[in-house]
């Protein structure tokens, strides 16, 4: 399995993968999901997979060359938009080859796909692609896309990110969300991949490969860790007896007293 999150900020983007496609006892895989489309000072795009792993590498190696019936590829593409559009018929293509064939070995034609960048003459933008080719752009009422086990870090997302994030801030949140799914699930492992973009390089100008000695993110892990705990602890516990002024949120529903669990009663033979 996976996780992958992409974010768009005014300030530019931030990209974050991890590596594990299998998870088991004896049994555990490593392969970066992360890839750069780049033409310094001219366009800079970054995809990120997930699902089938033999899919979502063939969708890479054919979008490298893929080259529309308008000639346009994903190198000369004059906007972002016809870049996931390409991008859609390249996943389309690998359907077409393959999806049938694996259909007969009982395997499902699963991926899914967030791709991004900047091209120069127009703003960052960001989109989630899927299995069927289709896809959709991140606006401000939705700031980033995720793949994979979204769900562990989801809710740090939600609580913090919006557009005028800055893109230190945003990479932190990233990064806490991936602790939180590292913590949750086996199938989501290091090492990370993390881009940081900011509007108008038109090149890479941060990234890095996260290990499990990277400094900075095992202060993450243990901080938020330790911060979360404090919080929790500073949360009074539940009042189930009201007592005036010492209870100032009450669990108990003192407006209805007659409210009572369903009964089941036992029949007798």
């Amino acid at each position: 399995m996976t996780y992958c999150v992409g974010m768009r900020l005014n300030a530019g983007l931030v990209f974050l993968s991890d590596s594990r496609t299998n998870a088991g006892v004896d049994h555990i895989g490593t392969f970066r999901k992360m890839s750069v489309f780049e033409t310094p000072g001219e366009r800079m795009m970054v995809l990120m997979t997930a699902g089938n792993l033999s899919i979502s590498q063939s969708v890479r190696e054919l979008l490298s060359e893929y080259e529309d019936a308008n000639g346009h590829t994903i190198w000369n593409a004059p906007n972002m938009y016809e870049a996931a559009r390409i991008l859609g018929e390249t996943v389309k293509r690998v359907h077409e080859r393959d999806a049938q064939s694996l259909s007969g070995f009982g395997i499902d034609f699963n991926v899914s796909l967030i791709f991004g960048g900047q091209i120069q003459g127009e703003r960052c933008r960001l989109f989630q692609i899927y299995a069927a080719g289709n896809f959709i752009e991140a606006h401000d009422e939705n700031t980033y896309f995720q793949i994979g086990e979204a769900k562990y870090g989801k809710p740090i997302i939600d609580r913090v990110v919006n557009p005028e994030t800055t893109l230190d801030d945003a990479a932190k949140c990233a990064l806490i969300s991936m602790d939180s799914t590292l913590r949750s699930n086996i199938s989501v492992g290091l090492p990370l991949d993390l881009l940081v973009y900011e509007t108008g390089s038109l090149q890479v100008t941060r990234f890095t490969t996260i290990d499990e000695k990277n400094s900075y993110f095992q202060m993450i892990r243990d901080r938020w860790g330790q911060q979360l705990k404090h919080v929790f602890e500073g949360i009074e516990a539940p009042g189930w007896h009201p007592s005036g002024e010492t209870d100032a949120h009450p669990l108990l529903n003192t407006d209805k007293p007659h409210c009572k669990p369903v009964m089941v009663n036992r029949k007798l033979k």
